[in-house]
């Protein structure tokens, strides 16, 4: 048991320092419902484009959401607004899109009649919620997770990558976290929503320990803006486990 807390002491620390910082963006958020075309300050330049190579200490670039579809999707442009399945040769199937509130419970029913072994994963992320949603049903159907070389993993698609039994990348493959997005400014909910952010926070990191991947990843995430995407380094996805070859 005190092996337990002596593990979760480091997390519980970032948490603390997490928390205010997410207590001065919900009072910036809250002057930009007041305040016309309001922007939160930046910290420094803006980040380099998604697809500037990385080397270690320089891993934030520019998240944009609208990437290509990417090979073997039979679709010509953007990637789809929400989440499909593609058959892919072989064993294996490609889930493709941004995750759209709804798609979990969407998704997880047809993983349950899916024979695929395999699940090919390219999203730019999107709601967190219905990433675990599908990331428990991937792992209650035993499906292995994996990304091609040239796909892309980020927001809240590493959750569902976490979920495979076995879980690989292909060198070239990007695989980013950042803050969670908790929804559209109003006045009151501003505010309220660092509950909701706080909640759900713990409810993330329950579900990397069911994944047996380490919480930690999360740091990362958390000091990371949305409009930012932190592309983790190979050392890292290993680290964390969120990759098992």
């Amino acid at each position: 048991m005190m092996g337990d807390q002596e593990k979760l002491r480091p997390i519980r620390r970032m948490l603390t320092g997490v928390l205010a910082f997410q207590l001065v963006l919900a009072g910036a958020l809250f002057l930009g419902d007041i305040g016309r075309d309001f922007s939160l300050p930046s910290s420094g330049p803006a980040a380099p484009r998604f697809d500037t190579p990385t080397r270690p200490g320089d891993q934030t670039r520019r998240y944009d959401p609208t990437l290509p579809a990417g090979p073997g999707t039979e679709i010509d442009g953007p990637m789809p607004e929400r989440l499909v399945f593609q058959q892919l040769d072989g064993d294996q199937v490609l889930l493709t899109g941004t995750i759209k509130p709804g798609d979990g419970a969407r998704i997880a029913g047809q993983i349950a009649s899916q024979p695929a072994g395999t699940v090919v994963l390219h999203s730019p992320g999107g709601s967190v919620s219905d990433a675990l949603e599908i990331g428990r049903a991937l792992r209650t159907a035993g499906k292995q997770t994996m990304l091609r070389a040239s796909d892309v993993c980020l927001s809240a698609c590493p959750y569902i990558l976490s979920a495979g039994t076995t879980r690989r990348a292909e060198d070239g493959a990007r695989i980013g976290v950042h803050q969670h997005y908790f929804g559209e400014n109003t006045l009151l909910p501003a505010f309220l929503a660092v509950q909701d952010i706080q909640r759900g926070q713990g409810e993330v990191m329950r579900y990397l320990d069911e994944m047996e991947v380490d919480p930690m990843l999360l740091v990362h995430g958390l000091s990371t803006p949305p409009q930012s995407i932190y592309l983790l380094s190979r050392e890292e996805l290993a680290r964390y486990r969120v990759l098992t070859e």
